[in-house]
């Protein structure tokens, strides 16, 4: 493909390597983000700042977004400062955001009005396969523009499918979420039992992930989940939105979905307790054996005996911080155990 100006709006977790993806593919790409300092790693890649939506959508002919909630998402297509107001005819906007099939026909309605195409393509594969350029996107709109779409897509998924028409996308995503919360709570409760009953959980994760019970939440967060990293690659709190979105539109087709409810329930409890800003996999924090097996580990008792209280360190990837009246020690994963003292974290600077 040649080289394009694209658009994208939204440089979170998963923004970022989507548009380092463009960025290494030769395209050129104008970003916004309602937190311009959450943007300054894809601008030190080469991405070039706009102001807000509506100057995205004027510079380019292909606009790009994932936000976070429906709610974000009517805030970036619609008003005066939006898309919508800054495309002309011919232009394509495409959200990636997981999202509701209504809001996406919605947004298609408004954008067909001005002669502008519009695609629901939500994505699946997490911060691993936005940073390797390997997501599954799953499309829903007109289908005369796959092969296009294709193109575009091609430095970011290793697989492009179409679904249907406008909001197909989104189901096939709440498909795909209604898998994971299964794959979530399996995995969780799997490493919970066999923590209590005195296995090897290494050992287990290999077994399970060359058998029947393999699958792509073992595979990718569950080294993560033994290490103490509760880093999101996808946020609890997104993915509770995600989930409250399915048995929504379940409850439209007239579909009882008693595992998800549950897994629902789960994750509400989760972002009540305030981890809803950790990964999917920090689920398995909320099970008391789980927490009472940490508090038991010769590293919780040595360093919360001698800097209480224990935290973990949300700014940064796999490592655990430990306060005591103004200073610091912390453990690395990251840096296989090395531990430093200090006034602030050696991570967080």
């Amino acid at each position: 493909m040649s080289r394009l100006k694209l658009g994208f709006i939204g440089t979170g977790v998963m923004g970022t390597g989507i548009v380092k993806n463009f960025l290494n593919a030769g395209h050129e790409v104008i970003v916004y983000n309602r937190t311009k300092a959450h943007a300054q790693t894809v601008l030190d890649a080469g991405a070039t700042w706009a102001e807000s939506p509506h100057a995205v959508a004027a510079q380019c002919h292909v606009v790009m977004s994932m936000v976070g909630f429906p709610q974000d998402i009517e805030t970036v297509y619609y008003g005066c400062d939006g898309v919508l107001a800054g495309t002309h005819a011919g232009d394509l906007i495409i959200d990636m955001t997981t999202s509701t099939p209504t809001l996406a026909k919605s947004i298609a309605s408004k954008a067909a009005d001005k002669g502008v195409h519009a695609i629901d393509a939500p994505v699946s594969g997490g911060d691993i396969g936005a940073k390797n350029g390997t997501l599954t996107i799953m499309v829903g709109g007109e289908k005369s523009l796959l092969p296009r779409l294709k193109d575009l897509f091609a430095p970011i998924a290793t697989s492009v499918n179409y679904f249907g028409p406008t909001g197909s996308g989104q189901h096939a995503k709440m498909a795909n979420q209604i898998m994971i919360a299964g794959t979530m709570t399996g995995l969780t409760e799997m490493l919970v039992y066999g923590k209590a009953a005195g296995l090897d959980l290494n050992e287990i994760l290999t077994v399970v992930g060359s058998g029947a019970g393999a699958n792509w939440s073992l595979s990718n967060y569950g080294p993560r989940m033994l290490q103490g990293d509760y880093t999101p690659g996808f946020f609890a709190k997104h993915f509770l939105k995600d989930l409250r979105i399915a048995l929504d539109e379940a409850k439209k087709m007239h579909l009882q979905l008693p595992a998800t409810q549950l897994a629902e329930q789960l994750y509400a409890n989760m972002a009540a307790a305030g981890k809803g800003d950790l990964g999917t996999q920090g689920l398995v924090t909320m099970n008391d054996h789980w927490r009472n097996a940490l508090q038991k580990s010769p590293f919780y008792q040595i360093f919360t005996a001698i800097l209480p209280p224990f935290q973990q360190c949300l700014k940064t990837h796999r490592h655990i911080t430990l306060t005591n009246t103004g200073s610091l020690a912390t453990y690395s994963y990251r840096d296989r155990g090395q531990l430093s003292f200090g006034t602030d974290c050696m991570h967080c600077r």
